[in-house]
C-alpha cells in the first residue's frame, strides 16, 4: 500500500508551497489522502484485514490533526486544500 517514489513526486509536485518543499501539512495530508483511498479501495475486497482497518483508522486520525492545524493556521487554505482533494463533501 506504500507510495511510490514517482507518485510522491507528482503529489509533491502539485501542494508544494514553494520548490524545496517536501514535508509541509498540505503535502502530507495530499499523501495520507492518497494512501487512505488507495486502502479503502483494498478494505472493500478484504472486508476481513482488521490490521489494515486499523491503519486506515490511524492514517485517517493523522490527517485530521493535520487539518485541524491548517485550520488553525489559515482558513483560506484550509477550504482551499479540502475542496481541491475532494474530502469532507
Amino acid at each position: 500500500m506504500a507510495l511510490t517514489q514517482q507518485r510522491k513526486q507528482e503529489i509533491m509536485g502539485d501542494f508544494q508551497t514553494h520548490e524545496t518543499d517536501t514535508g509541509s501539512a498540505d503535502v502530507q495530508v495530499a499523501m495520507l489522502t492518497d494512501r487512505i483511498t488507495k486502502l479503502s479501495a483494498h478494505l472493500k475486497i478484504n472486508q476481513k484485514d482488521f490490521a489494515s482497518r486499523r491503519g486506515l483508522m490511524m492514517m485517517i486520525s493523522r490527517r485530521k490533526r493535520l487539518l485541524a492545524y491548517i485550520q488553525k493556521q489559515n482558513a483560506d487554505r484550509y477550504k482551499a486544500l479540502i475542496a481541491r482533494l475532494g474530502i469532507r463533501g
